[in-house]
């Protein structure tokens, strides 16, 4: 049996040298020699196609060159996965153009492999967009010893700088009272309100990382708020999406991918030259923020300092928390006002246990375990936002045997968080807006096993205690003061735009000031 895997595997990288070839010839424009190439490919992939492993998991016949593409629904290609997963399993492979890519569908499914079997699935793989633009350095698609050694650094500077304490706590509150404060100025009118809701999410971010905040008009944080949401919005297109599985063919072409690297380097240089002026007033008795925890952990001397706090992995990680820290939550909470538009009969319930319970005095972490209902009604916001719905790539470490199926090692693998934020087995009402789903009979909060939109295992978000501490203490702050409503005339478009992550469209909503 290893033989056979060997020789698959031994295919697969011939069929992947010849496709580069074959695309670096598309490009010599001599048409007896394309004619050639193209028979040549299609051959090659009818052989390819039959080169498979010995229960490799199943799913739909794949076209030449272009995989499964063609049956994927572009706006939303999560769902066609859970449909074939009605036919195929909970184990489905999908071919991305030349590559198979593993989904794993629903939520016993997901915490089998990355709990169960956390090891064997706790790679990311190399994806083409990310190479070229941080060389796979960070924390997020980073593997190995520096995965683990950025991984260990972020989470314990993330405690020492006041995640889930009190210092973090009175930093979000701070921010909230200057997002009330922008809101209020409006008087009302309507406004967009995502440069608002991003730039105070973002503070608590740059707080942590840099050490200070900025107002919402310094044009530092625009131009970065800008960067990294151009990116995530591009990042849905489907030429970008492409460059991913033929980058050699896409990176030849003009496009959004352009943009994109533009972006990232504009984005990396500004990290460099803030940690390059932070270096040069290091003190090591006084560490301020994440950067200077991390100029001081370069100076340790020690084997692992010199071979991964590198100034590379510094930029990386540094854009890696800057994206994560700000796209998450300010997308969370802008659903969560649509939401709250789209159901003012719960906009009203949470304002009531709001007025029972704080009153009018500021939103404390502490209040949350006294307020089931706002509780359960963040955690259904969070449930039907589902920011990111195919979950973060995987890669596994080795190879595996999954399920009845066997998975060779270095398959992308998807834990597909739609399908268990969806799950019927946990979820009653799976595509309704129903915070019912977190409270029992006596309308105590409860937990489900199956909401997971941070994931779970050794890849699970790091942030995610901080998240949860942003998400209340802002929504609430927001409900305490304002009650929202559709622009006269409009009325609430829940379609999700088309980008990387599931967000809404632009729009406009009015915030009546309720003091």
């Amino acid at each position: 049996m290893e033989n056979t895997e060997e020789k698959a595997r031994s295919a697969c990288s011939t069929f992947s040298a010849v496709q580069n070839c074959f695309i670096d010839v598309m490009f010599t424009f001599d048409p007896v020699t394309i004619l050639v190439s193209i028979v040549i490919i299609l051959l090659l992939a009818m052989l390819y196609s039959k080169q498979k492993h010995k229960n490799f998991p199943p799913g739909p016949r794949p076209l030449p060159i272009i995989g499964n593409l063609h049956i994927l629904d572009s706006a939303g290609p999560h769902k066609t996965i859970v449909e074939l997963s009605k036919k195929y399993g909970p184990v489905v492979t999908i071919h991305m153009g030349l590559t198979k890519v593993v989904f794993l569908c629903g939520y016993d499914t997901i915490k089998d492999a990355l709990l169960n079997h956390g090891d064997e699935f706790a790679n990311r793989p190399k994806l083409p967009i990310f190479s070229k633009t941080t060389k796979d350095n960070g924390v997020i698609f980073s593997n190995g010893e520096s995965w683990k050694a950025m991984r260990r650094f972020t989470l314990s500077t993330l405690r020492d700088y006041g995640m889930g304490r009190k210092d973090i706590e009175d930093k979000i509150n701070e921010e909230a009272k200057f997002l009330v404060k922008a809101i209020r100025d409006c008087k009302g009118q309507p406004f967009d309100n995502l440069t608002l809701i991003n730039a105070a999410v973002a503070n608590i971010i740059i707080s942590i990382v840099l050490g200070h905040r900025f107002n919402y008009d310094e044009p530092t944080i625009l131009n970065l708020m800008n960067l990294i949401n151009e990116n995530i919005r591009l990042m849905g297109s489907p030429l970008v999406q492409l460059y991913n599985i033929f980058p050699t063919l896409i990176d030849l072409l003009p496009g959004p991918h352009r943009k994109v690297f533009e972006n990232a380097k504009k984005m990396l240089d500004f990290i460099t030259k803030t940690f390059m002026k932070k270096k040069k007033d290091l003190d090591v008795n006084d560490m301020r923020n994440l950067i200077d925890a991390y100029l001081v952990k370069q100076q340790e001397g020690k084997s692992e300092a010199n071979q991964y706090f590198h100034n590379e992995n510094l930029t990386a990680l540094v854009a890696d928390l800057f994206v994560a820290g700000m796209e998450t939550t300010t997308t969370t909470l802008r659903w969560g006002m649509l939401l709250m538009i789209k159901h003012p009969e719960i906009q009203k319930k949470v304002q009531k246990e709001i007025e029972r319970v704080i009153g009018t005095a500021q939103p404390q972490a502490e209040h949350r375990k006294e307020m089931p209902y706002t509780d359960a009604v963040i955690h259904e916001i969070q449930r039907v936002g589902d920011i990111v719905p195919e979950g973060a790539p995987h890669e596994t470490t080795r190879d595996i045997t999954f399920k009845g199926h066997f998975i060779p090692k270095g398959t992308a693998v998807f834990p597909l968080l739609y399908s268990a934020l969806t799950d019927e087995a946990y979820f009653e009402k799976p595509h309704e807006f129903y915070p019912e789903h977190f409270l029992d009979a006596q309308g105590h909060f409860k937990k489900v096993e199956a909401f997971i939109p941070f994931s779970i295992g050794k890849r699970s978000c790091a942030g995610e205690t901080l998240a949860k501490m942003e998400l209340f203490l802002f929504f609430t702050s927001l409900l305490q003061n304002f009650t929202f409503q559709a622009p006269l005339g409009t009325e609430v478009d829940l379609t999700p735009a088309r980008s990387s992550t599931h967000g809404p469209k632009p729009h406009m909503i009015c915030a009546i000031s309720r003091s």
